[in-house]
């Protein structure tokens, strides 16, 4: 049986990283949070002294990129995330990491059944059969409010005005690149987690992997159907 995937795409802040990992552990998935590929693309650059626009630079990052380069605690910095948008733009950065995505969702950690993979372009580039293709996402002023609260539980010193100033410049960043822009897949489920908090949204969603999941392992040729003539 082929693995069962859940792609959850949707831009910063929009609460998707805290629904993917609840997913994960509710339903005994493995979890890719695929934004920290292109974190720790950018602080393989940013630590060389090279610049994040900088194509063939950010590249060879990228094909140096492992897990353990994913466990980093200087991937939360902002000036990672920075020029993580910024890499993420090159179209030789997204392919070098394309196949890492793609063989963590054919292939998940065992014992792990499936996997629940988050990032910008999962449903329409990474794992576009996926069983289930979810778009979070909240208005720009809500997701900085929430930006703004993590960076300030972390002791960074932050202005919300600057945080919602560079959550829309990383917005329209995410969306007009030419490869693999931000965008929600035709058939992802819309959820708008404005006005939810973190347990409302996990519940909507998880009755909808659980039903997902179940017709997922339901054997071919026992849908219950009407019964065959003869």
């Amino acid at each position: 049986m082929a693995p069962f995937v859940v792609a959850i795409d949707g831009p910063a802040a929009s609460g998707k990283g805290t629904l993917a990992r609840r997913l994960a552990e509710r339903f005994g998935l493995a979890h890719l949070d695929t934004g920290r590929l292109y974190r720790a693309t950018a602080l393989l650059v940013l630590e060389a002294g090279g610049d994040p626009a900088a194509a063939g630079t950010a590249a060879a990052a990228a094909r140096r990129v492992d897990p353990r380069s994913l466990a980093d605690p200087a991937l939360a910095s902002e000036a990672v995330a920075r020029a993580a948008s910024i890499v993420a733009a090159i179209p030789a950065v997204r392919e070098a990491l394309l196949a890492k995505q793609r063989d963590f969702a054919v292939r998940p950690p065992p014992p792990a059944g499936g996997a629940v993979l988050d990032g910008r372009d999962i449903g329409t580039a990474v794992c576009p059969d996926a069983a289930v293709k979810l778009y979070v996402t909240a208005n720009p002023e809500a997701r900085a409010e929430r930006r703004l609260k993590e960076l300030r539980q972390r002791g960074a010193p932050a202005i919300y005005g600057d945080v919602l100033q560079d959550m829309k410049e990383r917005d329209a960043r995410d969306s007009s690149r030419r490869v693999a822009p931000l965008a929600a897949a035709p058939d992802a489920v819309i959820i708008d987690t404005t006005r939810l908090d973190a347990e409302q949204v996990f519940e909507l969603v998880a009755d909808v992997i659980a039903c997902a999941l179940a017709a997922h392992r339901q054997p071919l040729g026992h849908g219950g159907g009407p019964p065959a003539p003869g």
